[in-house]
């Protein structure tokens, strides 16, 4: 379809900070389109409900399809770097809100297993951001997020119990083929779909068959949350071992008034042998800590004891590490993947929640200068595509901890100074090429303008 068919055009930025009545009218109406004017969303996770919140922004009508009959505050914590949280401050979820859920970051170091650091350095706005970094429960930033978009395009923008299980592009739109929990199948049409569903997304499957299986490279996670004293600066996200035999810890609530105690979230790592396959048939289960404290055994240091940080968690989930392998282009037509559906990513450098986020605040400043068409799309696709996925191999790599490896082959991992054993400015280097290819290098954020100009709308032609 040409452009100029469209029901939307290319909106520049509209005078004053809201719209005129009769611009208010016109996307009134276009809100209350037909079924096949939406831009159909696949998934109601951070991603998809995110890019709804977005879409609202701009003014172009859209609907979510979530494959589980009940959205649960499921996951533990997650880190949102800068370049998210400044996204997130732009749909008007700031501090008020993100502090319900989470805590600011102050700092991010790794600590070697002789219990001597590696490297440190301050995060969020202590090392001269100008957006926090949080650590927040992914649940209930989920939960905040439908929160806002059943308040913000009211209760039925977010359909429960429809998987998408495929597509096909038409001539005048696409349609999404719905499924439901007893396999009844049905198809809706829209202007465009956004898959945001995940892992083992099916409009990914659909649109790139031969890709290969899950990549699981040996590590096997355990995370869990359990009470207790918040190290360092009482917000360090703090990485403890070696490359392949490690613990993760941060908090995430600040310290309870009465028990001084904070939420602390952990992960427990060991890689292993891979050549067998995963051997478990599920991605996560729960487990008890008997069947992997004795990895940790003897980590005991005045600032943390990790076998009685493990044992006092309610709960214990395990899980492989895991990726894909990127695929060249992340759209078909009027079709375009985005989040986990797109790039999947080992769990290394807090980008893969972020990256989602910032992946819809692109798309949707697409969607300003193109208008709700393939052009949009495409012009999402060579802005991202590439550089993600050159970021999903480099945290395949082990990311910013890759830095413990060098420590490994350099000393064996037992050292008294690290400046022996990798120069400071060597460090500061490394961590320097990851924040920039992970999009949140502190000088280019900060003067970077903002990804969707203030005000801006897509127009109702």
């Amino acid at each position: 379809m040409a452009q100029s068919q469209m029901p939307y055009s290319v909106a520049t930025r509209l005078p004053g900070p809201g719209l005129d009545a009769r611009t208010e009218d016109l996307f009134s109406m276009t809100s209350q389109n037909k079924e096949q004017d939406l831009v159909l969303i696949a998934g109601g996770g951070i991603g998809g409900l995110t890019l709804a919140l977005t879409l609202h922004q701009i003014g172009v009508p859209c609907r979510v399809y979530e494959a589980v009959p009940e959205l649960q505050p499921l996951g533990v914590g997650i880190n949102l770097q800068p370049n998210a949280v400044r996204e997130l401050y732009d749909l008007g979820i700031g501090a008020d809100l993100l502090d319900t859920i989470g805590i600011q970051a102050k700092e991010w170091a790794l600590v070697g297993r002789n219990g001597n650091d590696v490297y440190a350095e301050p995060r969020g706005l202590l090392a001269g951001y100008k957006w926090p970094q949080y650590a927040v429960y992914r649940g209930k930033l989920q939960m905040l997020l439908l929160d806002e978009v059943k308040r913000r395009l009211g209760p039925d923008a977010v359909q429960l119990g429809n998987r998408v299980a495929g597509y096909r592009n038409e001539a005048q739109g696409v349609t999404a083929i719905l499924e439901t929990g007893n396999g009844v199948q049905r198809e809706v049409q829209g202007r465009l779909l956004i898959a945001a569903d995940g892992l083992h997304s099916a409009v990914r499957a659909q649109m790139h068959p031969t890709q290969p299986p899950i990549q699981w490279g040996g590590a096997i996670m355990w995370r869990g949350t359990t009470p207790g004293v918040a190290s360092r600066t009482g917000s360090s996200f703090v990485g403890l071992g070696s490359l392949k035999h490690r613990v993760v810890v941060y908090p995430l609530t600040p310290p309870d008034p009465a028990t001084g105690l904070s939420i602390l979230n952990w992960i427990a790592e060991i890689t292993v042998d891979n050549s067998g396959g995963w051997p478990q048939g599920d991605w996560n289960r729960r487990v008890k800590v008997e069947d992997f404290i004795h990895h940790f055994e003897g980590w005991n240091y005045d600032w943390l004891d990790v076998p009685a940080m493990l044992r006092g968690a309610k709960e214990v989930f395990e899980y492989p590490m895991i990726d894909r392998d990127p695929v060249p282009t992340w759209v078909d037509g009027r079709v375009a993947l985005l989040g986990d559906a797109a790039h999947v990513m080992y769990p290394v450098g807090s980008a893969g929640a972020s990256q989602a986020i910032v992946d819809t605040r692109v798309l949707g400043a697409a969607m300003v200068q193109h208008g709700v068409n393939a052009q949009a799309l495409q012009a999402y696709d060579q802005k991202l595509c590439k550089d993600i996925s050159a970021l999903v191999l480099r945290n395949r790599g082990a990311g910013p901890f890759a830095i413990l490896g060098l420590v490994d082959e350099r000393c064996g991992g037992v050292f008294d100074n690290i400046d022996d054993v990798i120069p400071k400015a060597e460090r500061d280097e490394f961590m320097a090429r990851y924040k920039q290819a992970a999009g949140f290098a502190i000088e280019a954020l900060n003067a970077a303008p903002s990804t969707i100009t203030p005000g801006a709308r897509v127009r109702p032609a």
